[in-house]
């Protein structure tokens, strides 16, 4: 039996999702009204998950969260409207601690609660089993980390055409928190493009590349069109679509396709890896699997080190969800496993 706080300010929503969860099953559950009732039942209910609302009067989800951090640490799916204000303030909620987030698909009361059933109920069954990180500032442990390397390069980054070479990074549940501590750690002068498949809504990863970009020496894109890959840069895959390459001559495109249905997830980690492999020698190919549910890209980043490709898993001990790597490691597709902490020296160890 699970046991789940609910916290909304609306009695609709609190009713619609009570009924949602009631008739799933499996689930012991506790109604908070607000951000105050929901940092004290943290202490006195003691859930194994939250449910929690970002817009509420008293206290809202933002402040409510970094409370239940400090509190009593506890993983947290953040409900937010899938608006790009939304966005905004779930990845501040993701940078506090929260474990994943649904978009409520009508904004804040929503009345069509069955779009998002299997969603909201798989994540929370995940979130229920996750590992949640607290939060710590994220500025200066990028300039500790920074100054016991090498002075930071300029902020100036190549706009050649890439070479024969690139980083792809696969990614879903707690994957914006876990891409904040490694993507800024990249140097400005890294030779290779990276391309980013972060399962997201496509009204998210455009909010999501123009945090990364503020966050970054590289500069930070969604890849939303067609546009050639450029050395010194992050190409982030826009949500709704799967990120593949193609070449036109001897440039390698980006392009944003239409979700496919052969794949389960989107932005598809799976079909990222394969068009890699279509278009780049495998052994200048680096592929990294971070956290996250399921088994996305396992396959065709297995066949990338089979290839000669080199291969990073994020390991169990920072993993939120330890989906994702160890399906990869369970394939023996790891050339190594490493914690999120040291996966952005081990990329730029690689790329030099």
């Amino acid at each position: 039996m699970i046991k789940l706080l609910i916290v909304d300010d609306s009695a609709l929503m609190r009713r619609q999702l009570i009924a949602l969860f009631e008739a799933e099953g499996g689930f012991e559950i506790r109604l908070a009204r607000n951000g105050k009732e929901a940092v004290e039942e943290n202490t006195f209910f003691k859930p194994d998950v939250v449910a929690l609302d970002i817009n509420m009067p008293e206290m809202d989800g933002l402040t409510a969260l970094s409370l239940i951090m400090a509190q009593r640490l506890v993983p947290v799916v953040m409900v937010s409207s899938l608006t790009e204000k939304g966005a905004l303030a779930t990845f501040e909620a993701l940078a506090l601690g929260a474990v994943d987030y649904v978009g409520k698909p009508e904004g804040t009361i929503s009345l069509s609660i069955d779009l998002i059933r299997r969603e909201l109920i798989s994540k929370v069954r995940t979130a229920s089993r996750a590992r949640p990180k607290t939060a710590r500032g994220l500025a200066s442990r990028i300039k500790d980390e920074r100054t016991q390397q090498k002075p930071p390069c300029p902020a100036i980054v190549r706009r050649g055409i890439a070479g024969e070479c690139v980083v792809i990074i696969g990614v879903s549940t707690g994957g914006p928190r876990t891409l904040e501590d490694i993507l800024p750690l990249l140097p400005a002068d890294l030779p290779w493009p990276v391309l980013v498949a972060q399962h997201m809504p496509a009204s998210f990863t455009l909010p999501f590349a123009v945090r990364m970009n503020e966050l970054c020496p590289l500069r930070v894109i969604e890849a939303a069109r067609a546009m050639p890959l450029e050395a010194g840069a992050i190409y982030i895959g826009k949500g709704g679509a799967d990120l593949v390459l193609t070449r036109r001559g001897a440039c390698v495109t980006v392009l944003a396709m239409p979700e496919s249905k052969d794949f389960l997830w989107h932005p598809s980690v799976e079909l990222m890896g394969r068009s890699a492999l279509e278009h780049w020698d495998p052994a200048r190919v680096v592929a990294v699997m971070l956290t996250g549910m399921g088994y996305d890209g396992a396959d065709a980043f297995a066949e990338i080190k089979k290839r000669g490709g080199r291969t990073i898993a994020e390991s169990e001990e920072s993993a939120v969800v330890f989906g994702m790597p160890a399906e990869l490691i369970k394939r023996g597709g790891a050339s190594i496993v490493l914690s999120a902490d040291k996966i952005a020296n081990q990329i730029i160890s690689w790329v030099k």
